[in-house]
């Protein structure tokens, strides 16, 4: 009696039962059974999914020009729909293997291919689709896996990341407009400096974030060199004249962006250099961020008892046993995440290093790490925009306040007094107890009238 669990698939090892409800085949099944490494959970990313879909179109449009005898235009167009249904995610449960598999992510492109083949035959009504003969012609792992790795990289940063970022510069542009001429206390080694004011300071969260752009954007280039042509060990054997080139030409056509075959595909199948330098620009997002996210909480700190001189969106309560207190829960977000892409520039670095000869068998780690540290950045810059960058308000009497209570102002007296003297005039403020113009006058350096002409804190900035 048959079973209608399961279906009987085969590779060349032999026959493989598969879920019948199941696209994949049997390569995908081994794989499935074999590495119980973080499964369901630590999932090969779904933007790799997403990027095989729209290579392994491009590569059959390009193979139906090259070698129409062998891809006809019946095959072209299965192959099209169902890598259509790929790249739009409709077929993700057919995608089940996890990152920790083969180094070369050879059973994520069979995943691929058999998830289409089957798919393109589902709809043709026919076994017409076979994985490795149709799907993967003038293709390979080696040289398939890394091009989704370019494709997905460079998608995930201009698409998502990139966007993310503006928007939270064009938050601070505003907030700048909104606090010009709110004049602050400045704060050197977490010690009290000479006064800035506060657009001047938010223009510094700003200004670093359009440097991470442009580093990130200066960056990118090199992502657009695909290793696709290079097929086993960059050779190129069994691809056809051009087949590298025109694919490259049909990818930047389907997803929008600038793709062009890599020079030297011996190059390309062995070394992750180009990931390891974008990641680098995300790093250094991710310690500006870090640095963002500390300022707005040390300035939100209090109510009363820190330093106060701004006021956050309260979203949630922040104690379950202390009423009322509300905590800087998107600056702790924002912080984790930073940790975390620092840590996963280690992963993608340790990863790239291990080429050897004619391929890296770490790639799948180098791109899940890459890729969660592109999705996390974005993510969290998007919260903390929304739920707390754009609610930001300047707390002006509280800056005031500090301002003026501030012996560093006494900086302003150095060219009337000299910096000894200003520094006595300051250390006697701070052991009295009183004000730097009384401590002034009381030295004799300036009369109380000469000290209100030349003291004005609101023309040191």
């Amino acid at each position: 009696m048959e079973n209608k669990d399961y279906r009987i698939e085969h590779d060349s090892m032999g026959e493989v039962r598969v879920p019948a409800d199941k696209l994949w085949g049997a390569q995908t099944q081994r794989s499935y059974e074999n590495f119980r490494i973080g499964a369901g959970v630590e999932l090969m990313p779904k933007e790799i999914i997403r990027a095989f879909g729209i290579l392994k179109r491009a590569a059959a449009t390009v193979n139906h020009k090259l070698r129409p005898q062998k891809m006809t235009e019946q095959k072209l167009g299965a192959i099209i729909r169902a890598c259509d249904e790929v790249s739009a995610g409709e077929l993700d449960e057919h995608f089940p293997l996890v990152v920790f598999q083969t180094g070369s992510g050879t059973q994520s492109n069979m995943n691929a291919n058999e998830v289409i083949a089957n798919r393109g035959n589902q709809l043709l009504g026919a076994s017409v689709l076979h994985p490795n003969d149709d799907v993967n012609m003038s293709q390979s792992s080696n040289d398939t896996f890394p091009t989704a790795m370019h494709i997905a990289a460079t998608v995930a940063i201009k698409e998502r990341l990139m966007p993310a970022i503006q928007r939270l510069i064009d938050t601070f542009v505003r907030l700048e407009a909104e606090n010009e001429g709110v004049i602050k206390s400045g704060r050197t080694h977490l010690q009290d400096a000479t006064p800035i004011s506060f657009s001047q300071e938010i223009s510094g969260w700003r200004s670093s974030l359009e440097r991470d752009l442009q580093l990130i954007s200066l960056s990118l280039p090199p992502l657009g060199e695909l290793a696709l042509g290079g097929t086993a060990v960059g050779t190129g054997l069994n691809a056809p004249k051009d087949f590298d080139r025109m694919v490259a030409e049909e990818i930047s056509r389907l997803t929008g962006h600038s793709f062009k075959t890599a020079e030297n595909k011996f190059h390309a199948l062995t070394s992750k250099d180009e990931l390891v330098f974008v990641h680098g620009a995300l790093k250094a997002l991710a310690a500006d961020m870090m640095k963002i996210a500390n300022d707005v909480r040390w300035l939100a700190s209090g109510p009363r008892l820190g330093l106060g001189e701004i006021r956050i969106p309260e979203n949630e309560p922040g104690s379950s046993i202390m009423p009322g207190k509300v905590n800087p829960t998107q600056c702790e977000a924002v912080t984790m995440v930073a940790v975390q892409v620092m840590a996963n520039d280690t992963a993608v670095a340790l990863a790239a290093s291990q080429g050897n000869f004619q391929l890296n068998v770490f790639m799948p780690v180098c791109i899940a790490n890459f890729l969660q540290s592109v999705r996390l950045l974005a993510d969290s810059i998007e919260s903390f925009d929304i739920h707390c960058a754009s609610g930001i308000e300047a707390n002006r009497d509280k800056m005031h306040d500090n301002l003026h209570n501030s012996l560093m102002l006494v900086t302003a007296l150095n060219p009337h007094i000299g910096y000894e003297n200003a520094a006595k005039t300051a250390k006697l403020a701070y052991k009295e107890n009183i004000s730097l113009r009384e401590a002034c006058v009381r030295l004799g350096f300036l009369t109380a009238e000469k000290f209100d002409e030349v003291f004005r804190p609101e023309e040191m900035i």
